[in-house]
């Protein structure tokens, strides 16, 4: 079998690392940590075979798509992090926040053009793809090697060879290949041996057109983004991700399968967005968990049936974490590396595609425009307050987030302008969008990774239903609606 850490290692292009070169350049675009960073430790690896300096450069652009006060503080809360976190290691970090559109244009060929190689992050969603081929065609063509690292989850997004239609496929698969991976787990501190030479200064010309910027001092207001999304309270950064975990773990693990799907008590880990941002690591958490846990992989069994429970030799709470964590978590990075058209309407199964098309003339009860849903004006009190916590928050409770899909499917014209309307909520408001797994509970709603469901449905057809009322009825909301309460509406 292939080494786990180098299958997570992918060439870009075909030029040759340059031993004359200045120094190794990381280009965090998306594992944004100093710590359990596969990326970062390849990087520093480069670095000692080379016996070069270490060059880390985390930037933040202006132009991406959905661009708000509230993604950018968040980012910039890790930022702050790493500047910290990396003061005082053999290591110079480059922090660079765009000012206006178009600023850090050139800025990564700079730092490369000096360089021995360039090593990056792999991650396959949103327009992350696209701006790396761009860039490994732009830095090949300039004879400068460009190397990207899986750093995502317990098992290399590529090891599979597949994605799976199914969790339960996926669990199988990963009952049988995932043991193999569980002494493979990045360092903790790739930076702890203090052992590479410092970069004696700044190229002057680089740091005359793209100065370090003073990321504890960014005002994100005065910033061309969308100003209409403000801040979540929510901090963003390494060091509030590990908080969130430790909380978690100590006060929340041990009722986590019983009471994760009721709102009033809110035991879900509240590590999506710190994961989306790659402010902490998949592995950290399973550390956590199987520490925890007293766990070793002498618990595990043998069989590789596909069940949900049973396997790891665990409680019923960490089984189900870590099946959220690894199995449904990693099944949506597997859909987006193998299927190009992971955010396409044609790419739900046929089944469902059929379903949905033979309903999609039936009479709507209500029909909603995005304005509508956007400000919470439906008349559906629980839906609104769902709608009304994510608006404000960027967050909502992860059952809720199942009938806010369902209802939109059965409120909007057709099933294509309802996952239009979905990627577009989620992706603008939700600290967690714009990631594989948000792009999983969006299909979900719409057949992806399920079955059909009897019976048969106006609207829906043979899609899995759900409704306010049968929700109200399973899970407590009173004390959830009367928090998110707005304008009478709730």
């Amino acid at each position: 079998m292939t080494s786990p850490r180098v299958s997570r290692v992918q060439r870009l292009n075909d030029a040759a690392v340059r031993p004359d070169g200045d120094y190794v350049l990381y280009w965090m675009i998306a594992n944004r940590r100093a710590s359990s960073n596969f990326a970062l430790e390849y990087a520093v690896h480069r670095a000692r075979q080379l016996d070069k300096p270490l060059v880390v450069l985390e930037a933040l652009r202006v132009g991406y798509e959905w661009a708000s006060d509230r993604i950018h503080r968040f980012v910039i809360d890790g930022m702050v992090d790493n500047q910290r976190a990396f003061r005082g290691k053999s290591v110079l970090y480059v922090p660079y926040v765009e000012q206006s559109e178009g600023d850090g244009k050139g800025l990564l060929e700079a730092w490369a053009a000096n360089s021995c190689a360039v090593v990056t992050d792999d991650f396959p969603c949103f327009f992350l793809p696209r701006m790396v081929r761009s860039a490994a065609r732009s830095l090949g063509s300039l004879g400068i090697s460009l190397e990207q690292v899986d750093a995502n989850g317990m098992v290399p997004m590529r090891a599979a060879g597949q994605a799976f239609p199914t969790a339960y496929l996926f669990r199988r698969w990963l009952q049988k290949n995932l043991p193999a991976y569980f002494d493979a787990l990045p360092q903790r501190d790739p930076l702890a041996a203090d052992d590479l030479p410092l970069l004696a200064s700044i190229p002057q010309d680089i740091a005359a057109r793209w100065p370090i910027t003073d990321v504890s001092a960014v005002d994100v207001g005065a910033l061309p983004i969308d100003h209409s999304v403000p801040v979540a309270t929510m901090r963003g950064g390494s060091d509030a991700g590990r908080e969130q975990l430790r909380e978690f773990v100590a006060a929340k693990l041990d009722r986590y399968a019983d009471e994760r799907n009721q709102p009033r008590q809110d035991v879900t880990t509240g590590l999506s967005a710190y994961l989306h941002f790659g402010h902490i690591s998949a592995h950290e958490v399973f550390a956590a968990v199987t520490q925890t846990e007293g766990w070793d992989v002498s618990r595990i069994s043998r069989k590789s049936n596909g069940a949900r429970a049973g396997w790891w030799g665990m409680s019923d709470n960490a089984e189900a974490l870590l099946d959220q964590l690894i199995t449904w978590r990693e099944l949506g990075y597997l859909k987006c590396v193998f299927d190009d058209q992971y955010d396409q309407y044609e790419s739900l199964p046929v089944w469902a595609l059929r379903t949905l098309t033979e309903h999609a003339d039936d009479p709507r009860t209500h029909v909603y425009s995005l304005e509508e849903f956007e400000e919470s004006r439906t008349h559906d009190p629980l839906w609104n307050a769902a709608q009304t916590q994510l608006r404000t928050e960027g967050r909502m409770h992860n059952y809720l987030r199942m009938l806010w899909g369902k209802k939109i499917l059965e409120w909007s014209e057709s099933p294509p302008l309802a996952l239009e309307t979905m990627i577009h909520l989620n992706n603008r408001y939700a600290l967690d969008g714009r990631n594989p797994n948000s792009y999983s509970g969006i299909f979900w709603v719409l057949g992806r990774f399920d079955r059909a469901w009897g019976p048969e449905r106006a609207v829906y057809g043979k899609i899995r239903y759900m409704s306010s009322e049968n929700t109200a009825r399973k899970v407590r909301v009173k004390e959830y609606m009367q928090r998110y309460a707005q304008d009478g509406l709730v």
